[in-house]
């Protein structure tokens, strides 16, 4: 059932969306020059990158709806030592947090984001979506649970444009409110950009925290069965 496998991987595909530096990135680029049309291709760059993530990860767990198959067993082991991994990535990341008073500044490859080229926004969207090992783990777990929902044919292919979807909202509707807002759009986009940079590691780590929860009591239950 498409609605199943659609409430599966809500969790996953809205911690893709709210990861704090690509949301901060597609900002950038936005209120530089060329900001709608490098928009533009940061969003497919973004999109087309997830959906492979996506589709690679269906392919690779196509077994896990039989209980008792090698391929649940793998997804299983999976999910447990990713939810660890990223509950201990979020509890690593609050222990190196930026303490009262230290200045908080973009990383160096951020800076230049507002001149950069139609070839690097497209680039980087790919990259950003598809290279980064959170989306990795979120996506793998979001393709399992497609998968284990019963969800073939129309409902598979239903399933994983969900997760994409969803996991591009933030990316898409910063391109949308550009797009619509023109330069009006530029002062609420960079106020979004400033309260990301200055909460990225509070919101961080509450995802990783309550995914990574969610993720190890998935594969504990599964290994339970």
């Amino acid at each position: 059932m498409p609605v199943q496998a659609i409430g599966a991987i809500l969790p996953a595909a809205l911690a893709v969306a709210l990861s704090p530096f690509p949301l901060i990135g597609i900002v950038l680029i936005l209120t530089g020059g060329h900001g709608r049309r490098n928009g533009l291709l940061f969003a497919a760059g973004w999109i087309a990158g997830l959906a492979v993530l996506a589709a690679l990860g269906v392919v690779v767990f196509g077994g896990t709806d039989e209980p008792d198959s090698p391929s649940a067993a793998v997804a299983d082991w999976g999910r447990v030592f990713a939810g660890a991994a990223l509950i201990v990535w979020g509890v690593r990341k609050w222990w190196k947090r930026p303490r009262k008073g230290d200045r908080v500044e973009e990383p160096g490859w951020m800076t230049s984001l507002g001149d950069a080229t139609a070839g690097r926004a497209l680039l980087l969207g790919v990259l950003l979506s598809a290279a980064n090992p959170k989306n990795l783990v979120l996506t793998a777990s979001a393709a399992a649970s497609i998968i284990e929902a019963g969800a073939h044919g129309a409902d598979l292919v239903v399933a994983v444009v969900a997760f994409v979807l969803i996991g591009s909202c933030t990316v898409l509707g910063s391109v949308g409110a550009r797009l619509l807002g023109g330069r009006r759009a530029i002062s609420f986009l960079d106020g979004v950009r400033r309260f990301m940079t200055a909460n990225s590691t509070v919101i961080t780590v509450i995802v990783m925290l309550l995914l990574g929860a969610g993720v190890l009591g998935d594969g504990l239950t599964g290994l339970g069965r």
